[in-house]
């Protein structure tokens, strides 16, 4: 008998095809991840996430300017503004010599994090990829009484992944 076997992560989940030659009565079996590589996928979604932004409140010059969108005078007048009291300072900030679009390009990679028990709506809104509804699903939760409860209850609307992303611009 010949058996074929076909096995891919995807985020984090082992999902294993089998196709058997021979006897009908073999069923195919589904293999579960291992602790070990639940883990190291989560943690890879979660690094590659984080390091995705920096915190303009704290970035230097040199990081700043190592950003698409950003050149070294936009980083030397971001760092000269420091500390920001929130991104919608930082936006206004960006948009003294950048458009609208362009502005929003650079917060996908500079930001302010927003606390989610007390950031306005203008605050939330300057998230990037932030909808109406997920604005409202931030604001209907609150208060957060930590970062495992914003995972669990704006994971009920977007995958693992998406709420990474989110947590770059957010904070407690």
């Amino acid at each position: 008998m010949r058996k074929l076997v076909l096995a891919a992560a995807l985020s984090g989940t082992m999902v294993t095809l089998a196709a058997c030659s021979g006897g009908a009565d073999e069923a195919a079996e589904a293999e579960a991840p291992t602790a070990v590589e639940t883990t190291e996928a989560t943690e890879a979604t979660e690094a590659a996430a984080e390091a995705a932004v920096l915190d303009a409140g704290t970035a230097t010059v040199e990081q700043l300017a190592a950003v698409e969108g950003v050149n070294e005078e936009l980083a030397a007048a971001i760092v000269a503004g420091q500390p920001y009291a929130s991104v919608t300072d930082l936006n206004a900030k960006l948009l003294e010599t950048l458009s609208a679009e362009e502005a929003a390009a650079v917060l996908e990679n500079v930001f302010v994090p927003v606390n989610l028990n007390t950031a306005s709506k203008e605050e939330l809104r300057l998230i990037p990829g932030m909808t109406d509804k997920m604005e409202h699903e931030f604001e209907e939760y609150r208060p957060y009484a930590d970062m495992s409860e914003f995972d669990r209850e704006i994971g009920k609307y977007v995958d693992e992944a998406e709420v990474a992303r989110f947590r770059n611009y957010v904070t407690l």
